[in-house]
């Protein structure tokens, strides 16, 4: 027989601690966009099936669970991904501004997981620029990520950068290519297939490019030579390099330096058919998949009668805070012995009023045996006055 307290696989509780850990870097990260100009969205949790998968969303069609509105009879959708509502919200909404600077945090639901252990239920917190064309924004977008990486305390990390226009431009020479298996044996490295996928193309200077472009990874300072080396017959293909290399050394990106390794990966082809241009991927030490993912995706809204260039990030607050595990420190409280008393009232009051948690303890509940907290110090009554003490004195 089930155990009907079992959850569905890829669902998990969040237990106090986590729940604690999530929730402080929640606001912490949502502070930090608020404080840099972004503005805080909220879409809904189900909107009209046609709505969620219309345009670039249309890749998350095997991801998003769906049903039937009782109301209007039409399809519904979970939203699996966050990003195309607040295309829809920046096309639709507020169309009225030039530029938007949004940002967002709730949870999202997919049929399957990221990865062989992910969560079929991210919490995605994430920014986005729209109305912006120029590398300024991806900068922005960038620097950002990065510091809200460095907030979660996830230790070394490294940053991927890879422009999905340079195997746009090799691949539209090489007519009735197999796009979907050049992508895909391009992203694992597997040369002896590509080779063999590409052979009826051989004589095809872009089909030697595309192989060269698995060779185009690590710092700039070798990547990109390589990468010029290998498509200086393509005029277009160089500017977008020149673009990768500008952007590497942007101060605000170099301030990240002695924390963050800046690497180039010019194989790195994921999300080919939603992202348009620049793309990027950070990793941590001793964490095989990416922590944090972002890029290009100009023509966002398109479907909702406003093309826009855009260019943002999202992570797994989930994934951020399992990564944290163990290393946060247990919180600190005050713990008050149970008492109607006005006198103590206040003084507890005041005490979390000036942002102190006060634990008022139940009757009979042991102060020696709270779990998941720290007790340091204690309430008191000494000679008729509630006094704050250490906890042992």
């Amino acid at each position: 027989m089930k155990n009907r307290w079992l959850l569905p696989e890829g669902i998990s509780d969040l237990l106090p601690a986590e729940a604690r850990d999530l929730e402080h870097l929640r606001r912490t990260l949502l502070d930090g966009y608020v404080r840099h100009g972004f503005e805080l969205v909220l879409p809904p949790l189900v909107e009209y099936l046609d709505s969620l998968l219309t345009g670039q969303g249309g890749d998350l069609d095997l991801k998003t669970f769906k049903l039937v509105d009782q109301l209007s009879g039409q399809s519904l959708g979970v939203r699996a991904d966050i990003t195309p509502q607040v295309s829809r919200i920046d096309a639709h909404l507020l169309q009225h501004r030039s530029v938007n600077r949004l940002c967002y945090c709730a949870s999202v639901l997919r049929t399957r997981p990221t990865g062989l252990e992910g969560s079929r239920e991210p919490i995605q917190i994430g920014a986005e620029i729209y109305g912006h064309a120029g590398i300024e924004a991806d900068i922005e977008i960038i620097d950002l990520l990065l510091q809200s990486l460095e907030q979660a305390g996830l230790g070394t990390l490294r940053l991927d950068i890879c422009h999905l226009g340079l195997a746009s431009l090799l691949l539209a020479e090489l007519p009735g290519i197999d796009v979907d298996s050049v992508l895909e044996l391009l992203q694992a490295r597997d040369l002896p297939a590509l080779r063999e996928l590409l052979a009826p193309w051989q004589a095809q200077p872009a089909a030697a490019a595309l192989l060269a472009l698995a060779d185009c990874y690590g710092p700039a300072s070798v990547a990109l030579p390589r990468a010029r080396a290998a498509l200086q017959a393509w005029p277009a293909a160089l500017a977008l390099l020149d673009e990768l290399d500008a952007l590497l050394g942007a101060a605000r990106l170099q301030q990240h330096a002695s924390r963050v390794s800046l690497a180039i990966d010019l194989a790195d082809v994921r999300g080919f058919r939603y992202h348009t241009g620049l793309t990027f991927a950070v990793y941590v030490s001793g964490h095989a998949r990416a922590v944090g993912r972002g890029g290009r995706y100009d023509g966002a809204g398109a479907a909702f009668g406003r093309a826009r260039p855009a260019t943002g990030f999202s992570l797994d607050l989930r994934e951020l805070v399992d990564l944290r595990r163990g290393t946060q420190p247990v919180p600190a409280v005050i713990t008050a012995p149970w008492s109607d008393d006005p006198a103590l009232l206040a003084l507890i009051a005041r005490l979390r009023d000036d942002g102190q948690t006060v634990l008022q303890l139940l009757p009979g509940q042991d102060a020696a045996h709270l779990a998941g907290v720290h007790s340091d110090r204690t309430i008191r009554n000494i000679d008729g006055q509630w006094r704050l003490t250490g906890k042992d004195s």
